[in-house]
């Protein structure tokens, strides 16, 4: 707002209104008095500006956007901690229960046992919050001795770890809560609740999906893929564990919390090189923008996965200079994307 109150045209203002029979010339004693109090007046414009876009939801940030906002009763999301699978086994392949709380270690990274799920199988959690809980996989070492212990390994992410919540997203999920008020059970109420519970990172909701009084609840978890069945688990425990007033929704409600459905994409092309980079490489870095892409339309008001951005994302990938016979599974048009349901990366072939 105070952007054209800077110095220099606050002491040429100051200096306007000095007699003209008067030297204001840079090194006069006028100037001089003048100028100081003019580099005070643009810190001063500068310091109001920024208190400004403290005091404002759409603008504030770090404390501030966290102090505006608990007056209205939301909180930023902290980082939280990965829920992992591990499989434990004993002489001759045979499964091995190990004690809950029993520590083992991947990758520098460990894991503590939560929950028993089948014989030899755990949830383990991360001790070290954030998203790095989500990438190691293969063998656990214990950190203590377990009796009868051979081998044992880290498989699936079954609730994703996530980094503390950035001023960005923080600040949508506040305002889409603003935005959509939320009473009574309404589909912004269903929405908010579902994102409160740790891993959610989408929702949509199908009202009267089954009849009279039915809800259905469908989320994704912070990656944007299809959730997890701990992940539903919770969501289902934390709204509506019975259907009886019991969790978050209203008193006879019948909510089921499901999983988005997968939209699998398949891409092919033939592409033409600059000779710079491998085909690997470029590949690879196709698939990481590809992925970010699905990621960033998924529960979106049209979900539908573009032909005309994935040629765009193909360009934009260092090495490439052009593509031909660009398919999305087989075909040269947009992949729909239906209701509950978010598009994931499938096989990709690229020649050339």
């Amino acid at each position: 707002m105070y952007e054209s109150q800077s110095y220099l045209v606050i002491l040429q203002r100051m200096l306007d209104r000095v007699p003209d029979d008067i030297d204001k010339r840079a090194g006069s004693v006028i100037y001089d008095a003048i100028a100081p109090a003019a580099r005070e007046l643009a810190t001063m414009y500068m310091a109001l500006d920024a208190n400004l876009r403290a005091v404002f939801p759409d603008t504030a940030t770090d404390d501030n956007l966290d102090a505006i906002t608990k007056s209205f009763g939301a909180e930023r999301k902290q980082a939280t901690s990965s829920v992992r699978k591990g499989f434990f086994f004993g002489a001759g392949g045979a499964a091995v229960d190990v004690p809950i709380g029993s520590r083992f270690s991947n990758g520098g990274l460990n894991f503590t046992v939560v929950l028993k799920l089948a014989a030899g199988q755990f949830e383990l959690r991360s001790e070290t919050a954030g998203k790095v809980g989500n990438q190691g996989f293969g063998a656990l070492l214990p950190l203590d001795y377990i009796n009868g212990l051979v081998s044992a390994s880290l498989t699936d992410v079954l609730i994703p770890g996530d980094e503390r919540e950035s001023d960005e997203e923080y600040r949508e999920r506040f305002l889409q809560q603003a935005r959509l008020p939320t009473t009574s059970g309404n589909k912004a109420d269903y929405i908010k609740w579902a994102l409160e519970v740790d891993g959610v990172g989408g929702v949509q909701v199908i009202p009267l999906w089954n009849g009279a009084g039915t809800v259905k609840v469908v989320i994704i978890d912070t990656n944007k893929t299809p959730a997890s069945s701990p992940l539903i688990a919770n969501v289902q425990a934390y709204i509506s564990p019975a259907g009886t007033g019991e969790g978050k929704a209203p008193v006879g409600a019948s909510v089921t919390v499901a999983a988005a459905a997968s939209t699998t994409v398949q891409v092919t092309a033939a592409i033409v090189r600059d000779g710079l980079r491998s085909l690997a490489q470029i590949k690879a870095d196709f698939e990481a923008a590809f992925a970010s892409y699905l990621a960033g339309i998924a529960f979106a008001a049209d979900p539908s996965v573009k032909y005309a951005k994935v040629g765009a994302i193909l360009l934009t990938v260092p090495g490439v200079q052009d593509y031909t016979a660009l398919l999305l599974n087989g075909t040269s048009g947009n992949v729909g994307v239906g209701q509950g349901a978010v598009a994931v990366k499938g096989a990709v072939t690229l020649s050339g």
